[in-house]
């Protein structure tokens, strides 16, 4: 007996012998004077043994066999060896048509020594921020690095959550964590559900110029900013606030998103038998519904945030890098290590860029590489080599050259002077001397 039981036997002994009142019992054991009643009155007819539950030692009728706890316990081991236990309970209903709660699983699984890899630790406790009422105010994006396919390197799942439900609104592996990553990111979130208010993101140098701290306060009393990065313009450019988490905790949703599908989605590609990047990617798609089904929660307010997407815009036009170049004498510029020249069409875009001019490079995998020039677009044809550049032929300078004296030079004659015939003796007398003392000077 256990000391319940003992307790009822005790009071019922007394109400027998007339020591206590059926009153006084009920208040004892905390019951209605009814049950004291019966269990006096069992006491007398069955003994001592009617306090103890008939159902002591027998096997309930909907209590789990041996076999399907053995059978639980396999599939955990070898199967579903890396999900944790809730999602392995969801996995046993889904897969392999085993329905049972949680608890059981838990129970079942914990009797046999196995703990689940998503064991709860004490934890620093952060005040949760509040949502916002309304989906598609604010979006926080980040990314995570992990081994998403069992026993293989490190990839980067890029992602966004939306803030008032906490729906999954675009996930995009990549070998490493990029600009063309969260790019794919906000064309997902942009096609599919809208432009949303604002994005919040952390201080990577993705998001966020690294010479911004080393801004001085004179230097900002003087006017000198620091140029956006490329997904700062191109969230300008769609009229998307971005804003700057201080913390990871900051953006605590997205963490613990992290957490969940670090111990959901490599299960989910290992059963789908999924190896490669490009098989995930297609994958995800399905992988968001479902997941979106099970844990997203509706908004305060049931009307959504997102604005349609401006028909003037062109996306791919702005989700990608822009850079600055300056076209040269043949029509063609230097990207990238390579040299490119510009392809006009002579209908729609008549009008090369002249030499010299400053155009604008658009580079992404989507679009590849264009060109744009005072609003219009071009499409760019690689070069083998830099173009030679024309020279003009300019005539040769001629060159002065010197005139030789004759031969009967006066200055060729060491001291004779060679005078013409019609000059008489007095003048040939007067110059040779001239001519001497000159020859003297010298």
């Amino acid at each position: 007996m256990n000391p319940e039981e003992r307790n009822k036997l005790y009071v019922a002994r007394c109400l027998i012998d007339g020591k206590m009142l059926v009153r006084e019992a009920a208040e004892i054991l905390a019951l209605s004077e009814r049950q004291v009643l019966r269990i006096k009155k069992g006491v007398l007819k069955y003994g001592d043994a009617f306090v103890i539950h008939k159902n002591r030692g027998r096997k309930p009728k909907h209590a789990i066999s041996e076999e399907e706890k053995l059978k639980i316990k396999e599939l955990k081991v070898t199967k579903y060896s890396y999900a944790n236990f809730s999602h392995f309970q969801e996995l046993l209903e889904e897969k392999e048509n085993i329905n049972l709660s949680k608890a059981s699983v838990y129970r079942i699984l914990s009797s046999q020594g196995i703990e689940s890899p998503k064991k709860h630790r004490k934890k620093t406790i952060h005040k949760r921020r509040k949502r916002k009422p309304q989906e598609g105010m604010l979006v926080l994006i980040d990314a995570s690095p992990h081994a998403w396919f069992f026993d293989s390197k490190l990839l980067t799942l890029h992602g966004a959550i939306d803030d008032a439900t906490g729906k999954i609104l675009a996930l995009f592996f990549t070998d490493n964590e990029c600009l063309d990553g969260y790019f794919e990111v906000i064309r997902q979130i942009v096609f599919k559900h809208g432009v949303p208010l604002a994005v919040y993101a952390d201080r990577h140098s993705i998001f966020r110029s690294p010479k911004v701290d080393k801004l001085s306060t004179e230097d900002e009393l003087n006017g000198i900013r620091v140029k956006d990065t490329q997904f700062g313009r191109a969230m300008k450019e769609l009229g998307i606030n971005l804003i700057y988490a201080q913390s990871p905790q900051a953006k605590g949703r997205i963490e613990r998103l992290w957490g969940t599908l670090q111990s959901r989605l490599p299960v989910e590609l290992d059963i789908a038998g999924i190896k490669t990047i490009e098989e995930a990617n297609l994958f995800l798609e399905k992988f968001i519904d479902e997941f979106n089904k099970r844990f997203a929660v509706p908004p305060q307010v049931p009307e959504s945030a997102f604005r349609m997407l401006d028909e003037k815009l062109d996306v791919d036009n702005i989700l990608c890098r822009k850079i600055s170049r300056k076209v040269d004498s043949g029509t063609a510029f230097s990207f990238d290590g390579s040299f490119y020249k510009i392809v006009a069409d002579d209908k729609k875009r008549p009008v090369i860029p002249p030499p010299r001019a400053a155009i604008t490079v658009l580079q992404s995998p989507k679009i590849g590489l264009r060109v744009e020039y005072n609003g219009s677009l071009y499409d760019v044809k690689k070069l083998d080599e830099l173009p030679k550049k024309e020279t003009k032929k300019v005539k040769a300078k001629s060159v002065r050259q010197p005139k030789k004296p004759s031969e009967n030079h006066p200055w060729r004659l060491n001291n004779q002077c060679m005078l013409p015939s019609f000059y008489d003796d007095s003048d040939r007398e007067i110059l040779e001397a001239l001519y001497s003392s000159r020859l003297a000077w010298r």
